[in-house]
């Protein structure tokens, strides 16, 4: 494994994710996932994210658009907290799961809008949800 990039890998997904949330992971890595973890750090993180071409707000914009056309509720959970950390908003957020609802359908869209909602009101509680009076 190259050490620089998984180092370089290590800051920005701590950048990202969150201190918490990397170590806790690493961590709990064994002798069967801890290759992975290694790897995962260095290629997506290190590789994938290192370079300056696109900021780290855009990047996360398209990792949503991306795991959430796969439909990987889980990973698109923790992008999304990443993306808050990364500066995205509610309304940007919003947006993205828009174009998912048009190229991968409705039901994914409203998938995406349930697990947003919830990372919204836990780790952005300042960009309030209000409900409309207004029919949709």
């Amino acid at each position: 494994m190259n050490r620089e990039l998984f180092e370089k890998g290590l800051a920005q997904r701590k950048a990202t994710l969150g201190d918490a949330y990397v170590e806790k992971n690493l961590a709990a890595a064994d002798e069967l996932t801890k290759p992975f973890q290694e790897a995962m750090t260095a290629w997506c993180w290190g590789f994938g994210w290192g370079d300056d071409v696109i900021d780290a707000k855009t990047r996360s914009m398209m990792n949503l658009a991306m795991i959430g056309a796969l439909g990987k509720m889980t990973e698109w959970e923790i992008h999304c907290k990443g993306a808050i950390n990364n500066g995205v908003s509610m309304e940007e957020i919003r947006a993205i799961i828009h174009v998912i609802g048009i190229y991968c359908g409705v039901p994914q869209a409203l998938e995406c809008f349930r697990v947003a909602r919830k990372v919204l009101e836990t780790h952005a509680p300042e960009q309030s949800l209000h409900k409309s009076n207004q029919e949709p």
